[in-house]
């Protein structure tokens, strides 16, 4: 069922919610109107902020508009619904064709909110994993604890009101006492008539009932002010403790999962509700801070000394306080939406993105900040933490590097995005060891400065990139991601206590430890594939990969050894030129690119050994076949299959020398499989064609030329020879009837279908079917001196001969 159907079925809260994300910005009457064509565009595709995707999305946002004029201009809307769709072709037109990026940030935000509404209604809470019911429970404890505070902030309202209301009492009441007193002194300079000295007492008498009055004025005064101060105290706290819980758990938990997303874990980004609840945060505490200005400056308006201390100062220190709660999550709030990449290479455009979560709310827009990016080594990060203070000094020169943060009313982020940054150069340190400069982790620092309050308040803020590895050339990339990988999984958390917490802020830059548990890795590398390739790996697996990074097949179990870094990327393999990272890593990227579909339904067993192979395939029937890693070539994919040898009488294994990406580009690996008629059974016993038929590409004999007038060529692979050893199958025309050695010395074991040699030493190449008429038969001198090798005259096809003669 479409999207659009399952949303109109939500009733109560759920479809409160989904309502709640549409608006001005993007009507949900757009959503109705446009419901089948908003749902057959691709969005997980599409990403806003690439900047590949711009000229998409202005194709987006003029076909959105045309096809909004059109249905306004149909006849099958009423009136009201044609003005709604006029109203919203022209906001679209003025807010958006100048950023359609943005428009596509709000279609993809709307159909989000109607796809978690969708879940979680169809998914009740009895039926939702544990995991989910924590996060659940833990968000409506976040909310319910804002709420609290909100109210607890409007009843602190009130008092100050009242005080503010008892004081300005208190003032005329103090000023009618002081009236009373001038009156006082006056008669008192007069004459002692009787007249007089019945008001001089009747003034008294006054003058004493005021006073007590202001005396109890004053009393109450002091007993408010104390009451106010611990109310707010208490609130400060509370403030505090939830501040810490959002900033030091879920933002940072935020920020650890888009960490780990680097590694390929499904990121589910909340940074939208993590900036609700930090604006409800920040806008508690500056009502809470403008009260406690007002009742410190009723304070110093109106001095009355208390025996328990000076009220005063205690204002003060109060203010001073959530001043500094203010200013951490300010600082803190200041974020990389989108992440520059962690493998870098110089001369290459990348974006980023940086967001300050409560800019919104502190109106920083209306005097727009300009964020400064430059690039810093690990030592300027260890340096910048400890100080706590920006800096200029940087280690490269970034090309595009300053912005200008922008509001978006529709989504109600302050934000700015990079699209044009280019790495020109970079300063490296000095080496020491086996360290190379995939090894060397920079950052990226973004840098602002900006005033709220009527600039009573200034903010420098700054946050760091994730690690990255900085390379020239691409033949670096592996081994930089390596660095990458250990780094995301593996960063070490420490903790640095700030001026009001001792919680979680960060870690030293950018320590990691040198060895880590084998499980941990196991998952990381699970992690890795099943992102690049779309299936992650089995049990089977995991026990074939130990024992690569270990180099040891005889450990069985493996849960509890550390692997170190060296093993990981640095010590090659056993009489091999690379290491265990740079084998995985060629695997993950030829899967990836050629074989996604294959890996993902499951026919490739790949991470296995030979000798487990061959230990396989020799207990199935002659022409079964497994697709398996190569543990020589980087990249490489050899089919291994079991025949039946004429010369030795015996089953065998033999192995094709492997394909590698190249090999794929040009012929897919299905269509080679189904090139090689020996290949009957996909290991254990599954018909061939029925396990990648579906993969074949479509032929037919009599094809058209293509549009350049030329017929296009079909490559063919075929492996020479292959008859003398596989009885009844086909063979090409001209094929020598002799068979290879299953054990060749030069090629590790593989048989090589691109060059071994045919009759006559010609090489044969993988493709090439051979034809008659490529060996003149009947001209050559088959006894010549030339021959080192007698001629075996058993191998030629003597009907091949009187067919060739015939046609002659």
């Amino acid at each position: 069922m479409a999207q659009w159907a399952k949303l109109q079925q939500l009733q109560g809260e759920a479809l409160k919610q989904v309502q709640n994300v549409y608006g001005d910005h993007f009507p949900l009457e757009v959503r109705f109107v446009l419901a089948q064509w908003i749902e057959d565009i691709p969005w997980s595709e599409l990403d806003p902020d690439n900047p590949n995707h711009e000229n998409y999305a202005a194709r987006l946002a003029v076909s959105l508009i045309q096809e909004l004029e059109n249905k306004a201009s149909s006849d099958d809307l009423n009136f009201v619904m044609k003005l709604k769709l006029d109203e919203a072709a022209v906001y679209f037109r003025d807010h958006y064709s100048s950023n359609p990026q943005q428009l596509m940030k709000v279609i993809k935000n709307c159909l989000q909110a109607e796809h978690n509404a969708i879940q979680l209604a169809e998914n009740p809470c009895v039926h939702v994993p544990n995991q989910i019911l924590s996060t659940s429970h833990v968000h409506q404890e976040i909310s319910q604890h804002l709420d609290k505070l909100k109210k607890k902030t409007q009843e602190t309202e009130e008092e100050v009101r009242r005080i503010q209301q008892e004081q300005e009492s208190f003032v005329i009441q103090y000023q009618e006492s002081a009236k009373r007193q001038a009156q006082i002194q006056q008669l008192t300079n007069q004459s002692n008539t009787h007249s007089n000295v019945e008001m001089l007492n009747k003034l008294q008498r006054e003058k004493e009932l005021l006073d007590d009055a202001l005396r109890q004025r004053a009393t109450s005064l002091v007993q408010q002010r104390q009451a106010l101060a611990d109310r707010q105290q208490d609130t400060l706290m509370q403030v505090h403790a939830l501040q810490t819980r959002v900033l030091d758990d879920e933002l940072i938990k935020w920020k650890r999962n888009q960490q780990l997303s680097g590694n390929g874990a499904v990121f589910e980004n909340n940074l939208d509700q993590v900036q609700e609840w930090c604006e409800l945060l920040v806008e508690i505490i500056w009502q809470n801070r403008q009260q406690i200005k007002r009742v410190e400056m009723l304070c110093s308006q109106l001095p009355i000394n208390s025996p328990m201390g000076n009220i005063l100062e205690r204002f003060r220190s109060l203010n001073s306080d959530i001043t500094g709660l203010l200013s951490s999550l300010v600082t803190s709030t200041f974020v990389i939406e989108k992440l520059p990449p962690q493998v870098m290479k110089t001369n290459t455009r990348f974006t980023a993105t940086v967001r300050l979560l409560v800019g919104g709310k502190l109106n920083v827009h209306m005097t727009p900040p300009q964020v400064r990016v430059t690039i810093i080594s690990e030592a300027q990060a260890n340096s910048l933490l400890k100080n706590k203070v920006g800096m200029t000094e940087a280690s490269g020169e970034i090309l595009n590097n300053t912005g200008t943060m922008e509001y978006h009313q529709a989504t109600r982020q302050l934000s700015v995005s990079f699209r044009n940054m280019q790495l020109r150069k970079i300063k490296r340190a000095e080496k020491k060891g086996t360290e190379s400069v995939m090894d060397e982790k920079f950052s990226l620092l973004f840098q602002s400065e900006f005033k709220v309050g009527g600039e009573e308040l200034v903010f420098r803020v700054w946050t760091l990139s994730l690690p990255v590895v900085v390379i020239v050339h691409g033949n670096q990339e592996p081994h930089a991601w390596a660095t990458v990988t250990w780094d995301n999984a593996f960063a070490e958390p420490v903790y640095i206590p700030p001026r009001m917490s001792d919680s979680y802020q960060g870690r030293v830059p950018f320590a990691v430890p040198d060895k880590v548990p084998w499980p941990q890795m196991a998952e990381v590398l699970n992690m890795k594939f099943h992102a690049a390739c779309g299936q992650g790996l089995s049990a089977d697996n995991f026990q074939y990969l130990a024992t690569k990074g270990f180099r040891n097949s005889q450990i069985q179990d493996f849960s509890n050894m550390m692997i170190t870094w060296s093993q990981f990327c640095k010590e090659p393999l056993p009489d091999r030129n690379f290491t265990f990272w740079e084998w995985f890593y060629a695997i993950m990227k030829v899967t990836r690119e050629h074989l996604r579909v294959l890996w993902n339904d499951g026919v490739i067993i790949g991470f296995i050994g030979r000798r487990n192979a061959e230990e396989m395939l020799l207990k199935r029937p002659s022409g079964t076949f497994l697709l398996r890693f190569s543990d020589s070539e980087l990249g490489g994919v050899t089919i291994a299959w079991v025949a039946e040898d004429p010369q030795q009488e015996m089953h065998d294994v033999f192995m094709l020398q492997p394909f590698t990406g190249r090999d794929f580009s040009i012929r897919s690996l299905a269509d080679r499989i189904n090139d090689l008629k020996h290949l009957l059974y996909l290991y254990p016993d599954r018909a061939k064609d029925e396990a990648f038929g579906k993969y074949y590409t479509p032929f037919t004999e009599n094809q058209p030329p293509s549009s350049n007038g030329y017929v296009k060529p079909v490559l063919v692979t075929h492996i020479p020879g292959l008859t003398g050893m596989v009885s009844g199958l086909e063979s090409f025309p001209g094929t020598p009837q002799s068979y290879f050695p299953p054990h060749s010395p030069d090629t590790g074991g593989y048989i090589d279908p691109s060059s071994m040699p045919s009759s006559g030493d010609q090489p044969m190449h993988a493709g090439a079917a051979v034809s008659d008429m490529d060996y003149d038969l009947l001209g050559m001198d088959l006894m010549s001196g030339d021959m080192d090798v007698p001629v075996d005259f058993s191998t030629i096809n003597v009907s091949d001969l009187v067919a060739y003669t015939k046609s002659e």
